[in-house]
């Protein structure tokens, strides 16, 4: 009872303040002719989600007035693609200046001061010519224009990593794998604490979160007060499902299941929060095909208040 208490006053926090962010109208809303309540639509149909291809992992600006995301088309490889706000409408994405159809670039996410941008890639390190594997890159925001890519960190060089978002200060929270593991192996989600401009050593997130199969794709809040991440368990409703686990006095409580209105026997995974707290976005799919959805992340947290969270595991 002591849990659900602490739980409920946290969520009534946090739907108080995305509550006043709605007198501001958002630019995600000019991509179609409905916008989601309780549940889910296809996001920008025709432009964002096709019917030719798979789209996941959406990521916008604070200034919602652009945004990225993974396309890739069937027996073809993942790319970036971007679009822009121009006199208030929403250009045709194309490929992102630093995706390359020569290497499956994916995953992108945009730090919440707007001015980072990371991805993942199996481009080649360095001058190499063959590719090591995946790895996170990132650009950089100098002014009006982005910086070239660059690998995050040398800490990142010799590990896998994959899904990298980060907190305001500058916390990474990625997938990786044990040390010397097999490529085989479970993944499990992990982080690391920004001082001033280097990181701490790996940290791996505990079984309140890693727990069952597949467990990957951890979007961070910008304040750590919540994650949202996909991964499959027993209890779910079928293949990949989102869960939500909140950060109270500095201990993450135990997984939502978002429940049978967000979840469903496709794969749910890459997750993400619109800059103003208001949309959730995730891909819904399977095999190789698939879309971005979006639903109001106001009413999904309303619904956890009051069943005291859907499928606690």
């Amino acid at each position: 009872m002591k849990y659900k208490k602490i739980t409920s006053i946290f969520l009534t926090f946090l739907l108080t303040f995305i509550s006043c962010q709605n007198s501001i109208k958002s630019n995600l809303t000019l991509l179609g002719d409905q916008i989601p309540t309780d549940t889910p639509l296809v996001f920008g149909p025709r432009i964002i989600s096709t019917d030719a291809a798979m789209e996941f992992a959406i990521t916008f600006s604070p200034q919602m007035d652009e945004m990225y995301f993974t396309r890739r088309r069937p027996k073809e490889r993942n790319n970036i693609f971007v679009t822009k706000l121009v006199d208030g409408q929403w250009a045709e994405p194309d490929i992102a200046f630093f995706s390359s159809e020569d290497t499956w670039d994916f995953e992108p996410h945009i730090n919440p001061k707007g001015d980072v941008l990371y991805f993942g890639t199996n481009r080649p390190l360095n001058d190499t010519i063959a590719s090591s594997g995946i790895h996170e890159w990132h650009i950089k925001k100098n002014k009006n224009d982005w910086s070239p890519p660059k690998l995050v960190a040398e800490l990142f060089k010799d590990r896998f990593i994959m899904f990298v978002t980060s907190s305001e200060n500058g916390n990474l929270y990625f997938n990786s794998e044990e040390l010397g593991a097999n490529p085989d192996d479970e993944l499990s989600i992990y982080y690391v604490v920004n001082n001033e401009g280097r990181y701490t050593d790996f940290i791996k997130m505990g079984k309140e979160i890693n727990s069952g199969t597949m467990i990957a794709h951890p979007f961070i809040a910008p304040d750590e007060s919540y994650m949202i991440f996909d991964g499959i368990r027993s209890s779910g409703y079928g293949d990949c499902d989102l869960y939500i686990s909140f950060k109270e006095n500095g201990v993450w409580t135990k997984s939502y299941n978002l429940g049978p209105e967000i979840n469903t026997e496709m794969c749910e995974m890459t997750a993400s929060v619109s800059p103003d707290g208001k949309y959730l976005f995730f891909h819904r799919g399977g095999g190789d095909m698939g879309d971005i959805y979006w639903v109001d992340f106001r009413l999904v947290l309303e619904r956890l208040k009051k069943t005291g969270g859907s499928k606690v595991l």
